[in-house]
C-alpha cells in the first residue's frame, strides 16, 4: 500500500491513517475485533491499482480531462486484479476493498454502479476514511480542507456518495478520528 501511495507523491502516513480511520469505524459500527483487525490491515492496499496508471496521469497537477479520469477510474479493477487469487482472507477483503471504495452510495460510483448495501461494509467504510483523509492533505491537485468543510462535505454527501449510517458514526467519534489523524501526521 505504501509503495503505491509513495508513486503518486503520497505519503505512506496515508494508508497508515486510513486503516486505523477505518479499523476505528468498523469497530463502531459493530464489526468483531477481528474483522475490525481484517480491515485495518487490508484497506492499506485500496489504491494498488494506481501502480497500472502511467505517472503523466496519476501526478498531473490541476484537473484531469475526461479521458485521463476515466484512466484513473481504471485502478480499481487494476487493484482487484492485482489481488484477487489468494486464498488468504487478508488479501480477498483487500481485493474487495480495491474494487469498492470508488463506489457510492447512491449507485453512480464506479467501477461497477453498485449501490447501498450491494457494496460491501468493507468498501463503504474504506470509502469514508479514505476520502475524509484525502480531502484534508494537500495533493498534487489541491489544497487540503479545514475540517469544517470536511465535515459539510459528509453531512451533504450522507446517503449520496456514503453510508448513511456510517457516515453518522464517523461524525459522531470524529474526536478519536482527529486524534489518530494526530498520531500519524505527514
Amino acid at each position: 500500500g505504501e509503495v503505491a501511495e509513495a508513486r503518486s507523491m503520497e505519503t505512506g502516513h496515508h494508508v497508515k491513517r486510513v486503516a486505523e480511520y477505518s479499523k476505528h469505524l468498523a469497530s463502531r459500527c459493530g464489526l468483531s475485533h477481528s474483522d475490525a483487525e481484517i480491515i485495518r490491515m487490508a484497506s492499506p492496499m485500496h489504491d494498488v491499482g494506481k501502480l497500472a496508471i502511467p505517472d503523466a496521469i496519476l501526478n498531473k497537477p490541476g484537473s484531469l480531462t475526461t479521458e485521463e479520469f476515466e484512466v484513473i477510474k481504471t485502478h480499481s479493477k487494476a487493484g482487484f486484479d492485482m489481488l484477487k487469487n489468494s486464498n488468504r482472507e487478508i488479501m480477498t477483503i483487500a481485493a474487495i476493498i480495491a474494487l469498492e471504495h470508488q463506489e457510492r452510495y447512491d449507485g453512480t460510483g464506479y467501477p461497477m454502479g453498485k449501490k447501498g448495501k450491494e457494496i460491501s461494509v468493507y468498501g463503504r467504510i474504506v470509502a469514508i476514511a479514505d476520502v475524509f483523509d484525502a480531502l484534508g492533505r494537500d495533493r498534487v491537485y489541491k489544497k487540503a480542507w479545514d475540517l469544517e468543510t470536511i465535515l459539510e462535505y459528509f453531512r451533504a454527501e450522507r446517503g449520496k456518495q456514503f453510508d448513511p449510517e456510517l457516515t453518522d458514526i464517523f461524525i459522531s467519534s470524529i474526536d478519536e478520528i482527529i486524534e489518530i489523524r494526530d498520531r500519524l501526521p505527514d
